[in-house]
């Protein structure tokens, strides 16, 4: 087997964490995965944050290092085979969007940043996969680096999702300076982390759950530690927790811990993550809960594996929008349809991929969300929910094209509304922004007849309609539509024409 038949079969998965980096290869055979080597790194990324709210360039310089060694392990496997994403740190970062550029060419693969939700949504993905099927809901929990995930629920199905703005890193670094353990600053890190639990103690008790499940490092480091000094057989409780804190407390400093299980690079964020762990042990009332092995880089796995076996999420959750927002499908479809004929006489041209088919039909399925809000400006609205909507499936960077077009799709246009993505993007937006203009006017009347198009001409900054004879005098409507719609492109540097 060559090499090409052979990466063909393979996926990888890279998380790009606030505390570590994680790699994951995989084999797919017969629709299941098979795990075939994991790399880890400390990076740090969360303590490379400035007081402007900047990486650092010592932090990126840590990242990108660590992206250069993953990316020769990767740089045989295919485009849309590596799922590599970033959390918590680059979300928050000021300048995240230059380091994912620079990070995406390191890496040979295009990297995303994902919400928190989406995060807790493919943690409980990746740890429902890794675990025996049982009946009744579970409640899963991974702290990272910056943020705490924690999800309810049943089969590999999430009911319930909360990302919690505290992390290993995030509370070492405010509650644990100089690797001090007090007693006062455990305290202080215990009433802090309560408070960012308040929000859902009562909701997620009210609900329950039948099993507790934790993921990623600290739990895994907490399950290590209870195992070795023989606190408990399998789980872990609150008072087991609270022996660890004991003896961490008795230390009086990191450099001084000797507890079995934890290993070193892990020890200067441990004392955060285990107060966060502790605290919600107590607001949740958890009894006891055990170690899984599955994380986010699995449910990223199990996510891509998905979409090649056509169960896009992204689909369901366009679908799931429309129903919710009372969006005609009917319509959509329309408009959907004529868009992608647009797309495949322009692609070519204008050298577009099957990411950009994906987002304008994606665009074009919502394009009237906005309606439930009001008609006037909807296009405003509709971008506006696009943008800070929790989407299931998809990247923040890929809410921010969907509500860019949403935005520029009926009405005056300008540059400026395009300003909020890379500048590489733009053009293409703008290309697809116009598509989705014309989609949408040439079924103004919302009825499937629409004026025939014979050829499609697309230039550099360019578009020419040839309609069917007299299709435009049968049409006036349209006609008039397409003369305004030329005056409107015109403003940002873009020629229609349209003949019939």
């Amino acid at each position: 087997m060559n090499d090409t038949q052979q990466s063909s079969q393979h996926l990888a998965a890279i998380d790009l964490g606030s505390n570590s980096f994680h790699l994951i290869v995989a084999r797919i055979e017969d629709g299941h995965i098979h795990i075939l080597d994991k790399l880890k790194e400390m990076v740090r990324l969360g303590g490379g944050l400035d007081k402007k709210g900047r990486l650092t360039e010592e932090a990126k310089v840590r990242a990108l290092s660590c992206l250069d060694r993953f990316a020769e392990r990767v740089q045989k496997l295919p485009q849309g085979s590596v799922a590599a994403v970033g959390t918590n740190t680059l979300r928050q970062a000021k300048n995240s969007r230059h380091f994912l550029q620079s990070a995406s060419e390191v890496l040979g693969h295009q990297i995303s940043i994902i919400g928190g939700k989406e995060e807790a949504r493919l943690v409980y993905l990746g740890v429902s996969h890794s675990l025996v099927t049982e009946n009744g809901k579970r409640l899963v929990m991974d702290i990272g680096g910056g943020s705490t995930e924690l999800i309810i629920g049943e089969g590999f199905e999430p009911l319930h999702l909360s990302s919690l703005e505290m992390g290993c890193v995030s509370m070492s670094r405010a509650f644990f300076r100089k690797g001090k353990l007090s007693k006062k600053n455990w305290e202080k890190a215990n009433i802090a982390a309560h408070i960012e639990l308040r929000p859902v103690r009562r909701h997620f008790r009210k609900v329950g759950w039948n099993s507790a499940t934790g993921a990623s490092g600290t739990i895994k480091a907490v399950g290590s530690i209870v195992k070795a000094l023989g606190l408990e057989t399998y789980d872990i409780t609150l008072e087991s927790l609270y022996e660890i804190r004991k003896r961490m407390t008795a230390a009086g400093h990191i450099e001084n811990l000797d507890l079995p299980g934890l290993d070193r690079d892990r020890q200067p964020v441990f004392a955060g993550g285990l107060a966060i762990l502790i605290a919600t042990f107590e607001a949740l009332q958890i009894k006891t809960m055990q170690v899984s092995e599955g994380a986010l880089r699995e449910g990223l796995l199990y996510e891509r594996l998905g979409r090649i076996r056509s169960e896009d999420t992204r689909l369901k959750t366009v679908s799931s929008v429309q129903q919710r927002f009372q969006v005609s499908q009917k319509h959509a479809q329309r408009v959907s349809s004529t868009s992608q004929c647009l797309f495949s006489a322009c692609e070519k041209a204008w050298k577009l991929g099957k990411e950009h088919s994906e987002i304008l039909y994606w665009a074009s399925s919502l394009h009237e969300i906005g309606l439930a809000v009001s008609l006037s400006g909807y296009q405003k609205h509709g971008a506006y929910l696009l943008e800070k909507a929790d989407l299931p499936g998809f990247s923040l960077a890929e809410q921010d094209w969907m509500s860019v077009l949403v935005r520029c799709h009926r009405k005056r246009i300008s540059k400026k509304l395009f300003a909020g993505l890379p500048e590489k993007n733009q053009k293409n937006a703008l290309r697809l922004a116009v598509l989705l203009r014309l989609a949408t006017l040439l079924h103004r009347s919302r009825k499937d007849e629409r004026a025939a198009i014979e050829k499609v001409i697309a230039g550099e900054d360019s578009l020419i309609l040839q309609f069917a004879e007299f299709e435009l005098i049968n049409h006036p409507l349209q006609r008039v539509s397409l003369e305004q719609e030329a005056k409107y492109l015109k403003k940002v540097g873009f020629q229609l024409e349209f003949t019939s």
